[in-house]
């Protein structure tokens, strides 16, 4: 029920803030021809604070449908406070002033984040690699790369596609600027050579490719299925004069049949574009990211990009209580587990780290590797061929419960470790929303997407045939519906699947796992894992909160960890060098805010085996309390204070004014 209403003058400051379609009550604010100011006057209820927050959208003029481009992510949202209800209730005369809010800016604190996806796609095209092979006589030129976004099922009713591709060039080189030409999109670039890279709109003619680049174009779009795209090549003349603009090179067109999984590599004849005979080639690499449906995400709150202060040096349990299968003595739990999770809580971790994937039925479950033995025979014997190594995603869940299953260390050494069948809490493949039920609320979560990794050399880790938005989608449909108030950070290898994450929600931050420079693993395809430089750069331009470095790495330059925290980025570290009382100290001192290790039993040198968000929340409940005590008093007080006063009055009616005449 809304009671007596109110009305309030809101003008909030912002930078190409586009109003929503169909609110005439949002107009532009022109007094003292600032444009960059809007006023909106809507009915508030009287008796209750209301809080809210200042967005960019944008709003499909076909559907109707609004996609949210930025949006303030502070974790205490701006309020109208019940106070100015209570000065018009008094009959105050004096005008309430309007209130000037800076979109992204309350009390100086600026924070304004990247929107998720409501129902739109990104598409998102990768340039790295050297990935232009051309003809000798242009091969040392600097390339200039532009992406234009074509509309097919508007132009498909009036000519066949062979045409339109005909009469569409680039709009800087040729005239088709027909309105049917034009499509709902944004495109945005980013450099990694650029140390400050960030999401930009493209310019006239693109963005230059420098040697050893990593360019990233997000192409934002209502319908993929009817979207077609320009790719456009431009380069200086070595006689060009020096404000001439490039010339047009090249082009091609990626149709979207060409785009139908959600990754994939484009190898794309280059046209002359003066001549339309072949140029050379070129080598594209490709992300479809889709929405989460249905969306469960709000503007309620938003921990995408908040971090603590005081959480730094946060002790998480790898794996839960360690890597049990690479430690020489017997006295370990099996990792990934229940138990294991709930001994890592029970020693003070912070936080605990573990591994999700699918199974072949969609359950996502807790373990660490590609591939498992599965016994052929009785569970009790383990003969040399008893065993059949398999990958893990070819087995539901119930199968992956009910069969004899070995890690792929028992399986390959032909020697079982762990008896513990009849312990429910040992057993392997816990489900992910087991972990979120049963493992204390107060202990946050470190989720590790495992998805396969594609080698420098060209192997992949592990063939894995999941579409990766359904596997990420599957993931995150369980972590919101069952998280609750829980801390979770996800974190990957794989810089699409940050991405993916990042997108296709805006309640949990996101960080990028880093290979960094090691002689332990091999290097990945993508040059964005196998640098600490590199890995700050894309979650810096992607709005992750941060990094997860390898602390061989960070050992080999301790200086590295400023690359992150002077650009505002949180780093965790993991890494077998963490297994040290001595080093997890040393990294501690050097502002790392969370070590992955294993064993918190036998490393940790807490004095009292509590989270530091269990901490957090005692603190926040007796903050809780103190308020509440206060309003009580002083409602007491008021009450205490009221009744006097009705005391008095009743007494004066019974007696008279003290002023009046006694009567005779």
């Amino acid at each position: 029920m809304w009671g007596e209403a109110k009305k309030l003058c809101l003008r909030p400051v912002a930078v190409n803030l586009l109003p929503p379609v169909g609110r005439p009550d949002v107009t532009r604010y022109r007094g003292n021809g600032d444009s960059t100011i809007w006023r909106l006057e809507t009915e508030l209820p009287r008796d209750a604070s209301v809080k809210y927050r200042y967005l960019i959208c944008s709003v499909d003029p076909t559907s109707g449908n609004v996609h949210v481009r930025r949006f303030e992510t502070h974790l205490v949202p701006r309020q109208v406070p019940i106070d100015l209800a209570e000065e018009e209730a008094n009959g105050s005369k004096e005008k309430v002033q309007p209130k000037i809010d800076t979109l992204g800016d309350i009390d100086g604190t600026i924070k304004l984040d990247k929107g998720w996806l409501t129902t739109e796609t990104i598409m998102q095209f990768k340039f790295f690699d050297n990935p232009f092979s051309v003809k000798e006589r242009i091969k040392n030129r600097l390339l200039y790369v532009k992406i234009t976004t074509m509309n097919l099922r508007i132009n498909a009713e009036s000519q066949n596609l062979s045409s339109l591709l005909e009469e569409s060039l680039s709009n800087d080189t040729r005239e088709n600027g027909t309105e049917s030409m034009t499509t709902y999109s944004f495109t945005e670039v980013t450099s990694l050579r650029n140390p400050s890279a960030c999401y930009e709109q493209q310019s006239q003619f693109g963005c230059p490719y420098h040697m050893d680049d990593f360019l990233i174009f997000n192409v934002t779009v209502a319908e993929p299925e009817n979207v077609a795209y320009l790719v456009d090549l431009y380069t200086y003349s070595s006689k060009s004069k020096e404000d001439e603009p490039p010339y047009h090179l090249g082009y091609h067109y990626i149709l979207p049949n060409f785009l139908k999984k959600s990754e994939g590599i484009l190898e794309l004849p280059v046209t002359c574009a003066s001549k339309h005979r072949p140029l050379g080639m070129m080598r594209i690499e490709y992300l479809k990211v889709t929405p989460l449906l249905p969306s469960r995400c709000t503007l309620e709150r938003s921990y995408i990009r908040y971090w603590n202060k005081r959480w730094t040096g946060l002790d998480v349990g790898h794996r839960g209580s360690g890597t049990s299968f690479k430690a020489s003595d017997g006295n370990v739990i099996r990792e990934n587990t229940i138990a294991s999770l709930k001994k890592a809580v029970a020693h003070g971790a912070d936080m605990v780290e573990f591994d999700v994937q699918l199974s072949k039925d969609l359950v996502p479950v807790i373990y660490h590797d590609f591939d498992i033995y599965v016994s052929l025979k009785r569970k009790t014997t383990l003969e040399t061929n008893d065993m059949l190594e398999l990958p893990m995603r070819e087995l539901t869940l119930e199968q992956l419960r009910t069969l004899k299953v070995y890690h792929v260390v028992e399986g390959r050494n032909r020697e079982a470790k762990f008896f513990d069948e009849d312990l429910e809490e040992h057993q392997p493949f816990p489900q992910l929303a087991e972990a979120l039920d049963q493992i204390d609320p107060h202990c946050g979560f470190n989720i590790e997407i495992k998805w396969s990794q594609k080698l420098k050399d060209g192997r992949m880790e592990s063939d894995l045939n999941f579409d990766s938005n359904l596997y990420v989608d599957c993931i995150l449909r369980v972590v919101l519906e069952k998280a609750g108030q829980r801390r979770i950070v996800f974190s990957c290898f794989d810089a699409d699947i940050c991405t993916m994450l990042r997108l296709k929600q805006n309640l949990y931050p996101v960080m990028f796992l880093t290979l960094g420079v090691t002689s332990r693993y091999p290097s990945y395809h993508d040059p964005r894992c196998n640098s600490i430089e590199m890995a700050v750069r894309n979650a810096y331009a992607t709005e992750l909160l941060g990094i997860v470095a390898h602390t061989e790495d960070l050992l080999r330059d301790q200086t590295q960890v400023n690359l992150a925290t002077e650009r505002g980025l949180i780093i965790f570290c993991w890494g077998d060098d963490n297994n040290c009382k001595d080093t997890i100290k040393h990294l501690k001192s050097l502002g790392i805010h969370a070590i992955i290790y294993d064993k918190m039993d036998i490393y940790s040198d807490k004095a009292v085996k509590e989270s530091v968000f269990l901490v957090g929340a005692r603190e926040s409940q007796a903050a809780l309390l103190q308020q509440i005590n206060i309003e009580n008093r002083y409602e007491q007080t008021n009450q205490h204070e009221f009744l006097n006063d009705k005391d008095v009055r009743l007494s004066l009616d019974k007696s008279g004014s003290p002023n009046s005449t006694p009567s005779i």
